[in-house]
């Protein structure tokens, strides 16, 4: 079984105590993902229900709820690998993502990465971060921690508000109207630059 590491520590994550998953209930969670996946890509994920995703993949309520204690937990275990994999790279990739570029750059970066994890996944982050849930997501720590060291590296104040500031236009909610209103993600992109060297200027440190 491949190992697991906290992006944030680098720590491994704790295995010790984990029970082995069983053959059926691998399955089961197998199915429920695949299902609940074509759900959130062909219907609004925020009208999902539990319900439409047992009948879908062919489990019971019981066995669905005894993993997930609703949609989107269910929609954040889909959402999960591809948000790590940006923030592997986000850690120790190639700059200007990853470290050794100047603050703005990394910022401007961070943010095309973002529209693109977006433009992919627009169905599954509706379902995963509906409204206040946004916030108590792992992976909008992690956004916020990155923001805020890119801030503070760069000399600019009040990093405590503005990181949320910044990753506000990053709220699936936005993106998806932005889309629906005709807009590309190359003009969002272009625009989310902008406000990245804007409040990121090279002269902030001082």
């Amino acid at each position: 079984m491949e190992s697991r590491t906290e992006l944030l520590t680098g720590r491994p994550v704790a295995e010790a105590g984990r029970p082995r998953e069983r053959a059926d209930a691998a399955r089961n969670r197998a199915k429920v993902l695949a299902a609940a996946a074509e759900l959130f890509a062909t219907r609004d994920p925020r009208g999902v229900t539990m319900d439409d995703i047992a009948k879908a993949a062919g489990v019971g309520r019981g066995t669905l709820y005894r993993r997930y204690p609703d949609t989107v937990s269910i929609a954040q275990a889909l959402l999960d690998e591809h948000e790590r994999a940006l923030q592997e790279r986000l850690l120790r990739g190639d700059p200007p993502l990853g470290p050794g570029a100047p603050p703005a750059e990394r910022l401007a970066a961070f943010y095309a990465a973002m529209v693109g994890l977006l433009d992919e996944h627009i169905s599954l982050v509706l379902g995963a971060e509906q409204g206040a849930l946004r916030y108590a997501t792992g992976a909008y720590g992690f956004w916020r921690a990155h923001v805020r060291v890119l801030l503070t590296e760069a000399g600019v104040p009040e990093t405590e508000a503005l990181a949320d500031i910044l990753l506000a236009p990053l709220g699936p909610d936005v993106y998806a109207e932005q889309r629906r209103r005709g807009l590309t993600p190359g003009q969002i992109t272009a625009a989310l630059t902008r406000l990245a060297h804007g409040v990121v200027a090279r002269d902030a440190v001082r």
